[in-house]
């Protein structure tokens, strides 16, 4: 409408708003209006196979989806986990576990006897094979968990553990080895790494703290394409909000 001189609204003729019409629908049409983006795909449902078959009630197989393990013997001076000895912890799990460790024929044999090369500088030192642990909040909880990881010899895998304090007692609550390419942490998230025998990619595993079950869970394995044609070497590095252990002789005195 126009407005009239003494400010109520005018008549339009109808030629006249009829070019007017005209005229705003090709200016919206100039300046990036709706269009037509063709038909849309009808959505589908899943299909869904083999309907008579009878659903599982449990795993065929324990894949250790819950990992919430008291580990005896290892202080933890003032509930502080950056206190706790990192070496004392592996050494602990090695010591529940003879058949993995003890033995000229256990798997992972190598791994005890290298443990000895764990001198006074601790994990991430020389010969030993625990390597440096990096402290980061995972729970939720404002306090930091430890993750872990050292090797296991003679085969070339990684073993990744994650560590919290309850009631000033260490409690191991993730677990998992392989052979490992990388370790990330992001936000209260582990991701591990791993090689695939498929030229060009590499599984990606995630774990996320649960707190129904106190433990992390694995939420999500993928195998995912790779920019480096399958020759993945990136290190974890440490982020501005993920905290190295601490040096050698902060290490050694908090022991």
């Amino acid at each position: 409408m126009l407005p009239s001189r003494r400010g109520h609204p005018a008549r339009v003729p109808a030629a006249l708003a009829l070019l007017l019409a005209t005229g705003a629908l090709a200016a919206c049409g100039d300046t990036g209006g709706l269009e037509d983006a063709g038909a849309t795909p009808a959505a589908r449902q899943p299909a869904r196979l083999w309907p008579g078959l009878t659903p599982a009630s449990s795993p065929a197989y324990d894949i250790g989806e819950v990992e919430h393990a008291p580990v005896r013997g290892v202080a933890v001076p003032g509930g502080d986990i950056r206190r706790a000895d990192p070496v004392a912890a592996v050494r602990a799990e090695i010591a529940a576990h003879p058949d993995d460790y003890a033995g000229a024929k256990a798997p992972y044999h190598e791994t005890s006897v290298r443990m000895a090369d764990c001198g006074p500088d601790g994990a991430g030192d020389g010969g030993c094979p625990v390597l440096r642990p990096y402290y980061r909040d995972l729970t939720g909880d404002g306090r930091p968990e430890m993750t872990l990881g050292f090797r296991l010899l003679p085969d070339r895998l990684t073993a990744v553990r994650v560590y919290t304090v309850e009631k000033d007692r260490l409690v191991r609550i993730m677990s998992y080895e392989d052979a490992v390419s990388a370790v990330e942490l992001a936000g209260r998230t582990v991701i591990v790494r791993s090689p695939s025998e498929v030229a060009g990619y590499e599984y990606r595993l995630q774990w996320t703290w649960d707190a129904d079950q106190r433990a992390m869970l694995l939420t999500s394995d993928e195998m995912l394409r790779t920019d480096d044609g399958g020759q993945h070497t990136k290190r974890p590095s440490a982020s501005p909000s993920t905290s190295p252990a601490p040096s050698a002789s902060s290490s050694a005195s908090a022991r």
